[in-house]
């Protein structure tokens, strides 16, 4: 949504440094290449590369359309591996750079009514640690975090009704849902030289949830 990307471009614009909003879409399997290309044109050599797109897919197992088993595997790991492939040809031949993949609790742990959306996560957990392991030698790491449940524009109703409300007490040992910035540590480590000697690991950011 360029709208959202040109919001934020202008509050980094405004501290003095640059930003290029690029719009992509992940299941148009030229777009991630054109897209690293413009950024690249725009800022120079690409250093870091989020992975933080996703659709959930939610619905039991046995009634799920192919077609939305496809949708969802679009954007959440074929889209992430054309992302990381276009960013990290890159990187590798640069001998340097960081790929953080937003993969979630959801591909570590079982949960009813998301077997496509658990299934691309998990996927892309194991897409994290394959990359990591092939491009360590050329010096890039490839790292992923496990969000749990966070209020999105998406969710926050379903999480302030009653039925959300049992759900987090129930399943968060915490006791509430995340905010997206108590996210913004984990990805800010893994993307610095403060994280240096870590590739192929995933950080978990779940309140407890995968703990139980």
């Amino acid at each position: 949504r360029v709208d959202k990307l040109e919001e934020v471009a202008s509050e980094i614009r405004a501290l003095g440094r640059g930003a290029q909003p690029i719009a992509l879409d992940l299941t148009d399997d030229e777009s991630p290449a054109a897209a690293v290309a413009a950024a690249e044109a725009a800022l120079g050599p690409l250093d870091i590369l989020v992975n933080n797109s996703g659709i959930s897919g939610a619905g039991w197992a046995a009634d799920l359309p192919l077609e939305e088993w496809d949708r969802v595997f679009a954007t959440n790991l074929r889209g992430a591996f054309l992302m990381c492939q276009a960013a990290g040809r890159g990187m590798c031949e640069r001998g340097s750079g960081t790929i953080v993949n937003v993969a979630s609790v959801a591909g570590m742990v079982g949960i009813k009514m998301l077997s496509a959306y658990s299934s691309s996560k998990g996927g892309l957990i194991q897409l994290t640690k394959t990359l990591a392991l092939e491009w360590a030698r050329s010096g890039v790491r490839v790292n992923a975090i496990a969000p749990g449940y966070f209020f999105t524009d998406i969710n926050r109703d379903m999480f302030t009704s009653e039925a959300g409300e049992r759900m987090i007490k129930t399943h968060i040992p915490m006791g509430r849902v995340g905010a997206p910035e108590e996210l913004e540590g984990a990805v800010v480590f893994l993307a610095s030289p403060a994280s240096r000697f870590m590739t192929g690991s995933v950080l978990v950011i779940d309140g407890g949830q995968s703990a139980m």
